[in-house]
């Protein structure tokens, strides 16, 4: 739910095309991932942390830091906010609904919305349960009448009227299907149709359909007295205590709790196409269907990477005071869940406990920002490709300069010198660099331990 979720891993994989397919990984070891999680909180980048790993049915739990206040003991049992993990269990319920025959694919959304809904569509193209699924809707990544009272907790007051006030009103910028789009909107969407469908709420369709049957008691948007108990704390990024998030009518696209141990049995399953109950419908969300960039692309809601030289089937999350990761290598039967309650990124952690050959990421850079002439600035404009999949678009307006990668959202850029900016949503860096002629012909990104050049086009 959070800028930059899977910006971060498309340019850390850009310049990482390592291995061959099938190849076996090379994994941490367990005192690595030890050091690893107390790195982190001794850094102040993580409060608490909870990593579980599934490897060839076996598992092991790490744990580090703390849950804040009211101290809760860190443990499999720790509940925590995963965000847009929670997209995975939404696309988990359309392949349940699609082997049922109660839904196919290719249905526009709008057959299940109620007639007086005009649902945008273009060139004669309806938007279909697979677009939504798949990020190629041509949504927005979020609703432009969405306006919080509190933007502590964004989501909580945006009603089914306003959802529905949007989709009459907004019109399409680019073709269904033709570019992928990362939209909370979209996948939001699709979780309410599919509970309008079926006649239930989103949380009460999704136990009935797949978290009893795969005994995830813990995984719930509602949570009992003695669940709450088991919360740890969200934090910000700077570490202090923040609210929980509360997302009525978007609650496909972000509005799960849920535990390390709950996360490990979504894991088995997916790993296991024969496993009963659900492991053949699971099996149908990890086809690759369309291209996001680079060395990416989406399933059902899943992200393929296949830059290590396999197919990695992952996906991230993030709210106000958590983050999260869960991903796995089928071919090495090698899953990893990563789980933290402050909104600083563990992506990486979960990449390298697949495969010790993804980067991790360093400690952040304190920065600060500078002022430089938009002139100079002007010359910064432009396209650069990274690869043939992946491009950067720079623009300015007025003093401010903006990085938009494919596919992602428009974020500023901050300069600490003439030539180096960085953003602050994400730990991520851009120096331009120039010719013998002093004409700008390149940037180079810098993030999660890769420095990725981009040619610039135009």
């Amino acid at each position: 739910m959070k800028p930059g979720i899977v910006f971060s891993a498309l340019v850390a994989f850009q310049s990482l095309q390592v291995g061959s397919v099938g190849a076996q990984a090379p994994t941490p070891s367990d005192s690595a991932i030890r050091a690893i999680l107390q790195d982190r909180v001794e850094t102040r980048r993580a409060t608490g942390l909870v990593v579980a790993i599934l490897d060839h049915g076996g598992t092991s739990l790490y744990t580090a830091g703390t849950s804040g206040a009211p101290a809760v003991p860190l443990d499999g049992n720790t509940l925590f906010e995963i965000g847009s993990i929670t997209k995975v269990f939404t696309a988990s319920l359309l392949a349940d609904m699609v082997a049922r025959g109660e839904v196919k694919l290719d249905d526009p959304v709008a057959e299940f919305l109620p007639k007086t809904v005009r649902v945008p569509s273009r060139n004669g193209r309806q938007i279909t349960l697979l677009d939504l699924a798949t990020q190629t809707s041509g949504l927005p990544r979020l609703p432009g009448n969405l306006k919080p009272k509190d933007p502590a907790n964004p989501y909580a007051d945006y009603t089914v009227e306003q959802l529905y006030a949007f989709l009459s009103s907004y019109e399409l910028t680019r073709d269904i299907g033709s570019q992928y789009e990362y939209s909370n909107l979209g996948v939001g969407l699709l979780g309410h149709a599919l509970a309008l469908k079926a006649g239930k709420s989103y949380e009460d369709l999704l136990v009935e359909r797949i978290l009893r049957p795969l005994g995830m008691n813990d995984t719930r948007i509602t949570l009992s007295h003695a669940q709450k108990a088991r919360l740890a704390s969200g934090h910000s990024e700077a570490g202090a205590a923040v609210p929980n998030w509360d997302l009525p009518t978007l609650a496909g696209a972000g509005a799960l709790r849920s535990t390390a141990n709950d996360l490990l049995k979504f894991l088995a399953a997916n790993l296991d196409s024969t496993s009963k109950p659900l492991g053949r419908e699971l099996a149908t969300t990890h086809i690759g269907r369309r291209d996001v960039g680079g060395p990416m692309r989406i399933g059902l809601n899943w992200h393929i990477l296949t830059a290590l030289g396999r197919p990695i089937v992952w996906h991230n999350g993030g709210t106000g005071g958590y983050r999260s990761f869960i991903g796995f290598d089928e071919a090495n039967q090698r899953g990893a869940i990563v789980l933290a309650n402050q909104n600083v990124s563990a992506d990486d952690i979960g990449f390298h406990l697949l495969d010790e050959r993804a980067p991790l990421a360093s400690a952040p850079v304190k920065r600060t920002e500078i002022s430089v002439d938009p002139a100079v600035l002007e010359t910064y404009v432009g396209v650069y490709e990274l690869s043939p999949a992946f491009s950067i678009t720079i623009t300015r307006t007025g003093p401010s300069l903006y990085l938009q990668a494919t596919g992602q959202p428009r974020v500023q850029l901050f300069a600490e010198s003439p030539t180096a900016f960085f953003v602050k949503e994400v730990d991520a860096q851009i120096t331009f660099e120039k010719d013998a002629s002093g004409k700008i012909t390149r940037l180079v990104l810098h993030q999660g331990g890769a420095d990725v050049p981009g040619v610039k086009k135009q």
